[in-house]
């Protein structure tokens, strides 16, 4: 089989989420190694924690690929003493490479959004608004439901541990937007465009109180569980587009979200 390496894993990738689609303040892309090295055993996980970082040690990997950055903004320094810079540390002297695609696989279509609209039964999905390119989607439900039957909905189909709704009245609900992540900023486009309920993360109150004088439902899943589909998706698209290569391709499948509800 044909030698696989870091570029062409980066240039997989970057067919499907091309750069141009990120946002300008995002950081995508190679963030650690050498494109031109050698990468047989390839890790896809969304966050790039220590544990992580020690899972594909422990795999025998040469690369991690994942959906948030682990820099964001320019360093002035590299300090092993402190999270950041000991993550580079390991990841240098573990000869890992490191690739991220963020907001341009959030947009892209088969991405993140894509993928969280077909988890939750969404038809007829299209991008939200008018815009050539959007983070945010519009679909809709096969069955009408109420809120609290489409917020149970949403928990069971994201394998949430709890969601938090947003209930803006009696009305039912037959068009649906979605953004992973945090994407409240889309609820007002997507109560313009007819959506009866919105599923996101990190949604602030005063957001909460503003779909409920529009009358809008949200259902809010958290930031982890309307991302965390993305990795196994990504994984089997890597699968297919490596498959003439030398390459192994594992997914995170421990993965749990930083907040616990008590």
């Amino acid at each position: 089989m044909r030698k696989c390496t870091v570029q062409i894993v980066a240039d997989a990738i970057n067919r499907l989420a091309p750069r141009r689609l990120a946002e300008d303040w995002d950081n995508p892309g190679l963030l650690v190694g050498d494109p031109s090295a050698e990468a047989k055993k390839i890790f896809v996980c969304l966050d790039v924690t220590d544990e992580k970082i020690s899972k594909a040690i422990e795999l025998g990997a040469q690369m991690i690929v994942a959906h948030h950055p682990l820099i964001f903004h320019a360093i002035k320094n590299v300090r092993f003493d402190l999270p950041l810079g000991k993550k580079i540390s390991r990841l240098i002297k573990n000869d890992l490479a490191l690739f991220a695609a963020h907001t341009n696989l959030d947009t892209a279509a088969g991405g993140v959004n894509d993928v969280l609209a077909k988890k939750i039964g969404l038809v007829d999905v299209k991008i939200l608004g008018d815009e050539e390119f959007s983070m945010a989607r519009i679909g809709n439900l096969q069955t009408p439901m109420t809120a609290e039957e489409f917020a149970r909905h949403v928990k069971k189909s994201l394998d949430a541990p709890n969601v938090r709704l947003v209930d803006a009245g009696t009305f039912l609900i037959g068009k649906v937007g979605v953004c992973g992540g945090a994407g409240a900023d889309f609820i007002p486009r997507a109560k313009f465009f007819g959506a009866q309920a919105f599923v996101t993360g990190d949604v602030k109150y005063h957001e909460a109180q503003a779909a409920v004088e529009n009358e809008i439902h949200v259902v809010d899943a958290g930031h982890f569980a309307t991302e965390f589909p993305i990795v196994h998706e990504l994984a089997n698209y890597l699968r297919d587009e490596l498959k003439i290569f030398d390459a192994q391709i594992f997914e995170d499948v421990d993965a749990k979200d930083f907040f616990q509800t008590i």
